[in-house]
């Protein structure tokens, strides 16, 4: 599963406070395929499917579908928040490579 950091899950508690979230959103971490290293990930404030798997962090939840999980198991997302830059940053130790932007990555052999 996905180890969010307190940094991301604290942006993600005001995210879902200011977006007017319902009581089941959280954030839908996945991927797909595009992006100029083969996979890129996708976020989305959304509510969870039977099929998901859900991680609960201090009152905010993520979702990861079956299908994403084996791309991003053991993936770290924090948030960060400086003059350059801000935004969820992904870490990710399936990735044997990624794009200069680091929205897109490339898995090795034993990864799906």
């Amino acid at each position: 599963m996905i180890e969010p950091t307190s940094e991301a899950v604290r942006h993600l508690r005001e995210l879902l406070k200011t977006s007017h979230a319902s009581e089941a959103a959280g954030l839908r971490l996945g991927v797909e395929k595009g992006g100029c290293a083969g996979w890129q990930y996708v976020m989305k404030v959304d509510t969870p499917t039977e099929e998901d798997q859900v991680l609960e962090r201090d009152g905010v939840r993520f979702f990861v579908s079956p299908e994403s999980a084996p791309h991003l198991r053991g993936l770290r997302l924090d948030y960060v928040d400086s003059l350059n830059d801000s935004g969820f940053k992904v870490d990710n130790p399936n990735a044997v490579r990624s794009c200069g932007c680091g929205t897109s990555f490339e898995t090795g052999p034993a990864s799906p």
